[in-house]
């Protein structure tokens, strides 16, 4: 009798734990479904994020010119506030210019300089912030730099409407790059964190490079449109209004001062360490060269066409607006591929850059609109085979060779297009005046064709096996809390999802397994598969 009711004790016992083991294996299924949701919701978020950064960037194009032609006395507008259309009709003024370039006719050289420094301003603070950026977004999560960001964005976008001299503009501008250095490398690597496994990665950042497109090439005619009938301010309060949504939407979903979010994330690689990784140098390298023809020809490309081709005004503003949808194509056409053949990424990278050089050395040849519109297009397209393709690489990189933080390697990627960004609205014009425009586009060309053979150096890339990710540290010092175990869930679910139908195995079985056999299995995690 003692016997069987010890046996009896133990096998109730056993039941109690295998119900226990049970329970907890279905929050964690709950809990992970809601983490599903919500890493939609925030990708939304992130995709609003950079759709207003960009906006930003290219809404003052058509307004500031005026502005600033207005305030020294020699514009068309009646005052800093007034709408355009009291003076001039109304036919050209919503699509002015899509580029920076198109300063007032009787603009002088100076002007042309405040112009150049005001839109190079952003991208110049941005670049100098950035390396500070990463380190903070890595030790700190990718929430609370996100709403950082969006704060300081909804600050200078309210300081540009209610700007009236040029100091103010310089510094709303530069509170711009402020406010992108932490909510695009936030938004960014926030992606690449909730988004680990592929090809969700590759389709979540081709999501946001669209947005990025959108807001770049509709900003511009949305701008001029609302200030040839709204007057000055109602754009800049729109995007202002739409962020300052965006940062509730955030706050909503997830407060930066949540207990235990991030509390057991590892310590992320330092920046300069991940600055000397050649794999992740030569990405760098290439996002910088293949974004040099657009950051170039934006501020270029309008005097040039109504020098060689007496371009009208309309097709002036009109020039970059159908590039849109190459780019568009460009993302879906790489996300696709890199869904069948993950092991050509670099392949598509090198694509996109012969294209690009390509298209860049086409734009002299131009003589009419129709014509220049397809080379354009060209760049553009190549410019989302390149990032789309790279943009993932540098998150696999950390995973394999790194630790799997990503705020250090994203603020690299946006340091890579600062450069360019930061020295096209100041560099280019000066590149036309004392070279020419065609010697320009054939030494951008070159630049591109010329780096495209560099990256086979990551022709090996998806072959590499992790050294030292987060999965390993999970292993090593064991899960701590929900965060922990339900990304070593997510690592296993792909995994799982392949077992023969006829395997079944018990509750303690199965969580044992959660905890111990994850290192059979990342390998695969870690190749694109």
């Amino acid at each position: 009798m003692t016997e069987a009711g010890g046996a009896g004790r133990a096998r109730a016992a056993v039941a109690r734990l295998s119900e226990a083991v049970g329970e907890r294996r279905r929050r964690l299924g709950t809990a992970m479904g809601e983490a599903r949701r919500q890493r939609r919701l925030l990708l939304v978020v992130v995709c609003v994020a950079l759709l207003l950064d960009n906006m930003l960037y290219m809404v003052i194009v058509p307004i500031i010119p005026d502005y600033i032609a207005a305030m020294r006395g020699g514009g068309r507008a009646a005052g800093p506030f007034a709408p355009a259309g009291g003076n001039e009709s109304g036919s050209s003024g919503g699509n002015r210019s899509l580029l920076p370039a198109r300063y007032p006719p009787a603009a002088g050289g100076n002007e042309d300089v405040q112009i150049g420094v005001l839109f190079a301003s952003k991208a110049i603070l941005q670049l100098l912030v950035n390396p500070l950026s990463g380190t903070l977004i890595d030790r700190v999560g990718y929430e609370a730099p996100l709403l950082a960001g969006l704060a300081v964005m909804f600050l200078s976008t309210a300081t540009f409407a209610f700007a009236e001299n040029y100091a103010t503009l310089f510094a709303a501008r530069s509170l711009q790059g402020l406010g992108s250095a932490f909510a695009d490398t936030a938004g960014i690597a926030l992606i690449a964190d909730r988004y680990a496994e592929e090809p969700a990665r590759s389709r979540a950042l081709g999501t946001a490079l669209a947005c990025i497109s959108f807001g770049s090439l509709a900003a511009p005619p949305f701008g001029g449109v609302l200030y040839e009938f709204a007057g000055k301010r109602v754009p800049f309060l729109v995007l202002a209004c739409v962020c300052l949504l965006d940062g509730l939407l955030l706050l909503a979903l997830a407060p930066p001062c949540a207990a235990g979010a991030r509390a057991n994330m590892p310590v992320g690689t330092p920046i300069h360490r991940l600055m000397v990784d050649p794999y992740i140098a030569v990405v760098a390298g290439a996002l910088a060269t293949c974004n040099i023809p657009l950051a170039f020809l934006e501020p270029t490309i309008a005097n040039w066409m109504k020098e060689s081709m007496g371009a009208s005004e309309w097709e002036v503003g009109l020039t970059w607006l159908p590039a849109f949808f190459p780019h568009v194509l460009g993302v879906y056409v790489t996300v696709r591929l890199a869904a069948a053949y993950p092991h050509l990424q670099w392949f598509y990278g090198a694509l996109g850059m012969a294209i690009i050089g390509a298209s860049s050395c086409l734009v002299p040849a131009c003589r009419n609109f129709g014509q220049v519109i397809v080379p354009l297009c060209g760049i553009c397209f190549g410019i989302a085979l390149v990032d789309t393709a790279l943009l993932p690489t540098l998150a696999f990189l950390v995973d394999v060779r790194h630790v799997s933080v990503y705020g250090s390697v994203y603020a690299i990627a946006d340091i890579s297009y600062s450069v360019a960004y930061a020295l096209g609205p100041i560099v280019a014009g000066q590149i036309v005046h004392t070279m020419g425009f065609a010697q320009l586009n054939l030494g951008m060309g070159l630049a591109n064709v010329l780096y495209a053979p560099v990256l086979l150096f990551l022709k090996n890339v998806c072959q590499m096996k992790p050294s030292h990710s987060e999965t390993n540290i999970l292993l090593e010092e064991g899960p701590k809390g929900l965060y922990d175990t339900i990304k070593m869930e997510e690592r296993k679910g792909i995994g799982k999802s392949h077992r023969p139908a006829g395997e079944t195995e018990n509750g303690m079985d199965s969580y044992r397994r959660d905890l111990t056999g994850v290192s059979e299995e990342d390998s695969s995690d870690y190749e694109y598969s």
